[in-house]
């Protein structure tokens, strides 16, 4: 099995230990929002090791809906190469481990349908958008047949 290693930022190591040690009963929301995250598990691209990123729960059906947002960062996050990569992940929700498989939305209909979702959960993607040159990759993690 391949090693852990946890995220080099320290609110983001925290809260992924936080939910994971309280098997999903602490940490599930986002820092002081209130708003509702999951934890997704996926492999690094580069390292192969396991890493761990929380992500903002957006819900369509069965399926997640996850925003590369960065807060409107210039560049993508990490994880976004790390799923075009591999796109086997697993998504923590509250005490439910899923095993699914991302891919990245590229069809602008169906973009814009859940980019739709994602500002609904969350409204700062709308301004987060507006800060970058960079379209914000949208991916869905779909459950693993």
């Amino acid at each position: 099995m391949a090693q852990y290693i946890p995220s080099p930022r320290d609110w983001v190591r925290e809260q992924v230990d936080l939910y994971e040690k309280s098997g999903g009963t602490q940490g599930t929301t986002l820092r002081d929002t209130g708003l509702p995250v999951i934890i997704v598990t996926h492999t690094g691209n580069k390292s192969g090791a396991v890493r761990k990123t929380p992500l903002m729960r957006v819900k369509d059906g069965a399926n997640y809906v996850l925003i590369a947002s960065q807060g409107g960062a210039p560049q993508d996050p990490v994880w976004v190469h790390n799923l075009r990569a591999n796109p086997a992940v697993d998504i923590r929700d509250l005490s439910v481990v899923q095993p699914m498989r991302a891919r990245e939305v590229t069809d602008d209909n169906e973009r814009a349908r859940l980019w739709a979702l994602a500002v609904a959960a969350y409204p700062p993607y709308a301004d987060y958008q507006t800060k970058t040159t960079r379209k914000i990759p949208v991916f869905v993690a779909e459950p693993r047949a």
